[in-house]
């Protein structure tokens, strides 16, 4: 008999947890809709030619390949087989890949529908998506995410409306955040002065590893990547400085750094007036290690605990170039909606009602009251309540014992007297309280419990 198991980084959801999530889902999409998003979906698969080399080295290793149809060995590159070299032999079996995140997909769905949207282009999208990670606390192989983007403009005052958008969402949930902000046009005018150009990739993915490894380990890993001490220390004093203003000067020399200060001035001037829910703050160290970042990048993390971020994204200034479409910037950001969940349930921020609970369940004592019940029924269900029936005329113990265990607040009991008099004996499963009504009676009882 085999045993049932769960792939590893994998979760089963119970109907309380789903509803729970739902809510999440909910809030968030409201929020995307009032913003003027518009939905899409995409396929869980991709052409890996599609994924790999849009996520740095790193993120090429995470991606999940799907085998090739049939017999995928019989285009195997023998050699590589032979040697057990899996890198060159993953392109000869595997012609597709599980979506890594949103993005990339977005990008070459607008490509594909180019002459089917109007740019600018506002979608947001609600899917899961797959990475070979290694599973631990708030990391998942298999998780969702919430993305809302923009193509076709390179307006700054989208970055604005996405921090707003962020802003609102996690004042709607009643979860306190911090909103990070940084500008990949900034590190790159640091990279810039220091004289490491060609280095800037390790550098980025070396600093969005500051917070997991500290210093010591960014230091060693840019050493590695060939920093000498003296570009490590500089690099060190330059992102403590915690003020654009303080970096003017040390970026003065550089251009695309200069360049950074001044988006990063104008995102804010559009936010001058906006009042904050929530934390929203400037933070140098913040790099997003993804490549395609191009302009403003975001964070968001909980401010009540330490659980790593739990949305992000930022300004990419090409991605449907890379699929035959050139000239079209986007910006788009993601909530990490497991990481919310985890977050959520352990600050016991969710509602105590989520609208999935059942408000009645009937329950008949023999089999001609169970027709009656079950007639009677289909007018609550029309009348908009979540209602139920007991699956057979069982013993009213056991019948009881299921409406505990639902946590159901009234049960309808009919038996043959309530069936003759066209009644139903209503039990207040809170006070014991017991009163005979009619259905319309009923019905204007769970009126007043919504």
């Amino acid at each position: 008999m085999m045993t049932p198991a769960l792939p590893k980084g994998t979760r089963d959801f119970l109907p309380e947890e789903l509803a729970r999530r739902k809510f999440i889902f909910r809030t968030i999409e409201s929020v995307f809709e009032r913003f003027a998003y518009q939905a899409i979906e995409t396929p869980a698969m991709e052409s890996l030619d599609s994924l790999l080399g849009k996520y740095g080295d790193d993120g090429d290793k995470l991606l999940f390949k799907v085998l090739n149809n049939g017999d995928f060995l019989a285009k195997a590159d023998q050699e590589a087989l032979a040697a057990k070299d899996a890198d060159r032999l993953a392109p000869s079996i595997s012609k597709r890949g599980l979506r890594y995140d949103l993005t990339v997909p977005f990008a070459r769905f607008a490509v594909m529908h180019q002459h089917e949207i109007q740019l600018p282009f506002k979608r947001y999208q609600i899917q899961p998506v797959w990475r070979a990670d290694r599973p631990q606390k708030g990391r998942y192989q298999e998780f969702y995410q919430c993305d809302a983007d923009v193509l076709g403009s390179e307006s700054l005052s989208y970055e604005a409306e996405l921090v707003q958008i962020y802003d609102r969402v996690f004042a709607e949930l009643q979860l306190p955040v911090t909103i990070r902000i940084n500008n990949r046009k900034i590190l790159s005018g640091i990279a810039e002065v220091l004289g490491c150009e060609k280095l800037f990739t390790q550098m980025t993915v070396a600093i969005d590893k500051l917070d997991k490894i500290g210093w010591e380990g960014v230091s060693a890993e840019l050493m590695h990547a060939g920093f000498s001490e003296d570009q490590s220390a500089r690099l060190r004093n330059l992102l403590e400085m915690r003020h654009p203003e303080e970096l003017a000067e040390a970026l003065a020399q550089s251009q695309t750094g200069s360049l950074g200060l001044r988006e990063l001035a104008r995102v804010k001037n559009y936010l001058e007036t906006y009042e904050f829910a929530n934390e929203f703050e400037f933070d140098l160290t913040l790099a997003r290690g993804l490549s395609y970042y191009t302009g403003c990048i975001f964070e968001v993390v909980a401010r009540e605990m330490a659980y790593g971020s739990i949305g992000g994204g930022g300004r990419y200034d090409d991605l449907t170039g890379i699929f035959g479409m050139p000239g079209n910037s986007g910006v788009g950001i993601s909530f990490g909606a497991d990481r919310i969940y985890d977050v959520m349930l352990a600050l016991d921020r969710f509602p105590q009602s989520l609208g999935s609970e059942l408000h009645l369940l009937f329950i008949a004592l023999d089999e001609e009251s169970h027709s009656y019940a079950f007639r009677h029924m289909s007018q609550i269900r029309l009348a908009g309540y979540r209602c139920d029936l007991y699956p057979e005329p069982a013993k009213m113990k056991k019948q009881m014992k299921y409406a505990n265990a639902r946590q159901v607040p009234f049960v309808a009991i009919a038996g043959e007297s309530e069936r003759n008099a066209g009644i139903f004996s209503v039990k207040n499963m809170a006070s014991g309280e017991q009163n005979n009504m009619d259905v319309k009676a009923l019905i204007d009882l769970l009126k007043n419990l919504s």
